[in-house]
């Protein structure tokens, strides 16, 4: 976490507080989160009990981006699910207050692991974390949607025809310079979209190890965390984004497994873990697995740039960050074209 922050009105926000969340009491300081790149996220400290604050950011957004809204939304739904989340208390809509809209959530306390190396874990601790991370995600993808109330929380049709376009659409929107590789992804995906299997669940839409929160002496994950991009979508979006996060170089930039010894390491090799996932909901396997991980390869490419144009506009939460992460553009469109050869 950074040094306390000014960014944030915290007298407005205590103001708030006093009036809206029941047993609240001050004095209230705060302190930003390193991550959170896209919405800004701060630890709100009381002499009681913490809490976290998450905001859109400031400046002009692209529209659906930064929907604190919907975060607020899905999780609160979810509380009474297998799936793991933070409590929900108060959404915030009313922009006057600290110039967006923003919700106040509990301070889930365990560990974050940054990457998927888990490097300080002995072997049977590192695939009980990832045996654990591959049922929340299948628990996710088997919440029975008309039950917690989010039938509506994402259109009908093909998902990934939809998606195709929308990401497609939102990357033109931010493009700073031409990637020719981006250029050939999208009309790759295009013509070769698998033929709608019916699917439809809940999906995370950023479902990756630094987005969950596990126990401090244990290998439960207590909380999933930045929903920003969950909707109703096909859930093998969720489970191709982990294996193409694992395909990035190690490193706080890459996240990734790239060159890492999964089998001396005691980490599940792709296949492993999507049959852990396809054990946990009962399914036989995977069909056309490689449009799907060239699909997830495509949209990160899309959501970095995006960042990187926030980092060239101003806007960015953490400008040199955001500026290195958008360098990873071009490499993520090739490995999205790697994947569609294979």
């Amino acid at each position: 976490m950074s040094s306390e922050n000014t960014a944030l009105d915290l007298i407005a926000v205590e103001a708030y507080l006093r009036a809206h969340l029941p047993n609240f009491a001050g004095p209230l300081s705060a302190v930003k989160f390193e991550t959170g790149q896209s919405n800004p996220t701060f630890l709100l400290k009381t002499p009681a009990r913490n809490y976290v604050l998450r905001r859109k950011p400031m400046g002009v957004l692209l529209k659906s981006a930064h929907a604190v809204e919907r975060e607020f939304r899905i999780q609160k739904a979810l509380i009474a699910s297998n799936v793991p989340v933070a409590g929900m208390h108060l959404l915030c809509e009313d922009e006057d207050i600290i110039g967006s809209s923003f919700y106040i959530m509990d301070h889930v306390v365990g560990r974050n692991f940054v990457e998927p190396t888990l490097r300080g874990l002995d072997g049977s601790e590192r695939m009980q974390v990832f045996e654990n991370m591959g049922e929340v995600l299948a628990d996710l993808h088997m919440v029975d949607i008309n039950a917690v109330g989010l039938s509506d929380y994402g259109p009908a049709g093909n998902y990934f025809e939809r998606q195709l376009a929308r990401w497609t659409k939102q990357y033109r929107s931010t493009e700073t310079e031409r990637i020719p590789e981006m250029d050939t992804l999208i009309k790759e995906l295009q013509s070769t979209l698998p033929l709608d299997d019916g699917q439809r669940s809940l999906v995370h839409g950023d479902y990756r190890i630094d987005n969950l929160i596990f126990q401090n002496n244990g290998t439960q994950c207590l909380a999933v965390l930045d929903w920003e991009l969950s909707t109703i979508g096909h859930p093998y979006s969720d489970l191709a984004g982990v294996i193409m996060q694992w395909q990035m170089p190690q490193g706080p930039e890459g996240r990734g497994l790239l060159g890492v010894d999964r089998e001396v390491n005691n980490i599940p090799s792709d296949q492993e873990f999507m049959d852990m996932y396809c054990a946990h909901r009962g399914l036989p396997g995977i069909e056309s697995f490689e449009f799907y991980l060239a699909f997830s390869f495509f949209r990160m490419a899309g959501i970095l740039q995006g960042v990187l144009k926030r980092a060239m506009s101003g806007n960015a939460s953490n400008p040199e960050r955001a500026k290195k992460l958008g360098q990873y553009v071009p490499l993520f469109a090739r490995h999205g074209l790697d994947a569609l050869s294979k």
